[in-house]
């Protein structure tokens, strides 16, 4: 036995009286945390127990060469501003959908289409996603649509899933870093829900830099148009959020109620509060003009502060952050991050807490204490709670019924059991969990360290995205995968809920503004290779079927701005065609049946090969063209 496993054993040797297990594992053998506090039984598993957990969990994810996985995972992209989608179980990577980047493997920054997304200006080149969600109707998944946030730069995006594309951005106004994202659920996804974290004076011009003449706002996207349908003003700031399954109510964290602008500030207060925001009153007062708005923005901004008729303002421990929706729609539960609590309220009771019937906290139905810095909280379907403890390094399961019961006077136990995750969770998410149909097979948890997990990579360590067998009573930690810059938080759909296209129609609203201009030009995409000279710009048009370009050479003139449109005529799944143009920064994808587009100024005189940059024949190396360029 190695000197680190007599150590571990050593250790839990020392705890097993209190049922306690360590913060580290059995190497490959440690499958699965014991109970976690005192009080709640069991022993200590053993090292043969370990091992046949293990090698059973290990067996419960192998996904074998041409076998499908279960479930589609979408996970935030981090500081890259991607998003990327993982099989599950089996942790693979499967794609990455640019967003908020650069991505020169597609184009993505680079063609006009993304631009006309991204916008020309191409005036923010990074992102911060955070949390992707995909909508629903009648509160389950409908695979049309994920959505995702840009702390960095005050965005939110759309990707189709249909083609796992990017296909809207909206800049929110009148406020800073947008986080907490989530959608309204019931009947249909209509709302895109999304807080501003920061608060800001008005106007932000540099006139006033007050605390007192600053706020932030809670937002609410159309989800087809795309565009900014109301704003609510809070108190203090706003972190994350979530809906209910009436259509009804959002709810927000509030963590700095204060409104302070330093560390010691934002910790004053004992408690904060999560927002509870009345989405039909607010539709109500829109409609009825009760709105103005701000700056140069038209969109309607309603006061939802204290005593508004709009929210109420639930007092909770101390410096909330995550706030989930359970799947059975009966509670919102707030994470406290600096009280080792969450606070359970009761979606029930809203109607008459707004009615001033009863007093806020009496909304709160539990107030379960969990460990140390819970931060976001799961769900199985099965009446199970799975809560982050970002300080203790674990997760906690725990029952919402008997947290209720003990809250009540009872004296019952809801803790179930408690995990050891390598380092330092953050958010977590079963499968489905977000939505009805929540069915407590996996579990992913991001951790924001990984330490000594992996191989060294030097200074800055990957993170560490761990998988969690969660369908028995015990849950079974089976699989630990690096992850690069951040990946914040993740969703997981069945894979019968996306319904992708294998490859482009010719139709689609992706290309429309290439086929826009080619009708203006007097051709067609599809079977025209043809150079349109206007002025200074000059279009080319060309088509490609494995392995060569319609259009194998053209000339332009120095200083040139040249657009070159490639349609993908190929309609075998997998063969995508790219362009290249060496020493010219250009660089893109076409799938088949897809058109894409770019533009760049031809600067340098002499000859410029372009290529295929996407694998796509056995002369795919042959698939080649030159770009005369003649001197000025």
């Amino acid at each position: 036995m190695s000197k680190d496993h007599e150590q571990d054993h050593k250790e839990l040797a020392k705890t097993e009286h209190l049922g306690l297990s360590r913060r580290r594992f059995l190497g490959a053998t440690a499958v699965a945390g014991v109970a976690g506090v005192a009080g709640l039984g069991g022993a200590v598993m053993s090292r043969e127990a370990f091992a046949a957990a293990a090698k059973e969990a290990r067996n419960n994810i192998h996904v074998g060469p041409g076998e499908l996985d279960e479930y589609y995972g979408f996970w935030s992209g981090g500081h890259q501003g991607e998003v990327r989608v993982l099989g599950i179980p089996s942790m693979r990577e499967l794609m990455r959908i640019p967003v908020f980047n650069v991505d020169s493997a597609t184009g993505w920054g680079l063609t006009n289409e993304s631009k006309d997304v991204l916008g020309h200006d191409n005036t923010f080149l990074n992102g911060d996603c955070h949390h992707p969600h995909i909508s629903m109707t009648d509160g389950r998944y409908d695979g049309k649509y994920l959505f995702i946030n840009d702390k960095a730069n005050t965005r939110v995006a759309r990707i189709r899933l249909d083609i796992m594309k990017c296909d809207k951005i909206t800049h929110i106004p009148n406020v800073q870093a947008i986080h907490g994202l989530r959608l309204q659920k019931v009947p249909y996804t209509k709302y895109v829900f999304c807080n501003a974290e920061y608060v800001i004076p008005h106007p932000n011009d540099g006139s006033d830099f007050s605390m007192e003449n600053s706020y932030t706002m809670f937002n609410a996207l159309d989800a087809e148009t795309m565009e900014v349908a109301w704003q609510v003003i809070v108190d203090g700031n706003l972190d994350n959020t979530d809906a209910d399954y009436t259509g009804k109510y959002a709810a927000s964290t509030c963590y700095n109620s204060e409104k302070a602008k330093e560390l010691a500030g934002t910790m004053r207060n004992d408690r904060d509060w999560v927002v509870v925001f009345n989405v039909e009153r607010i539709e109500q007062a829109v409609k009825n003009g009760d709105f103005k708005t701000v700056g140069d923005s038209k969109v309607p901004v309603v006061d939802g502060r204290s005593k508004s008729p709009l929210t109420r303002y639930i007092p909770v421990p101390k410096n909330p952050h995550g706030v989930n929706t359970s799947p059975d729609g009966k509670y919102f539960i707030a994470a406290g991050k600096l009280s080792p609590t969450c606070s359970v309220i009761a979606i029930d009771k809203l109607d008459d807490v707004f009615d001033d019937k009863i007093e806020l906290r009496d909304v709160i139905v539990a107030e379960p204490e969990l460990g140390l810095g819970p931060l976001h909280t799961t769900y199985d379907g099965r009446g199970n709670a799975y809560t982050t403890l970002f300080i203790d390094s674990q997760i906690v399961k725990w029952n919402i019924a008997d947290a209720i019961k003990h809250y009540n006077g009872e004296d019952v136990n809801y803790l179930r059991q408690k995990l050891d995750v390598h380092y330092q969770p953050g958010h977590n998410h079963a499968s489905l969990t977000e939505s009805r149909d929540a069915d407590g097979k996996w579990l992913v948890v991001l951790s924001k360290f990984s330490k000594d997990r992996f191989l060294p990579v030097g200074p800055l360590h990957p993170e560490n995205d761990q998988l969690i067998d969660i369908s028995g009573d015990e849950m079974k930690l089976v699989h630990d995968g690096p992850a690069f810059a951040e990946p914040h938080d993740c969703i997981m759909v069945r894979r019968d809920q996306i319904k992708t296209k294998k490859i482009y129609t010719r139709d689609d609203p992706y290309f429309a503004s290439a086929r826009a201009q080619a009708e203006k030009d007097g051709i067609t995409l599809e079977g025209d290779n043809k150079i349109i000279r206007d002025g200074k710009k000059v279009r080319v048009y060309m088509t490609s079927v494995a392995p060569i370009y319609g259009t194998t050479e053209f000339t332009v003139k120095q200083g040139d701005e040249v657009t070159v449109y490639v349609t993908n005529l190929d309609t075998i799944e997998d063969v995508t065609h790219g362009f290249s143009v060496v020493n010219h920064g250009v660089s893109m994808e076409i799938s088949p049946q897809q058109t894409s587009s770019v533009t760049f100024v031809a600067d340098k005189p002499g000859v410029h090969w372009y290529y295929c940059n996407w694998f796509c024949h056995a002369l795919h190396m042959e698939m080649t063209g030159r770009m005369l360029v003649e001197k000025a």
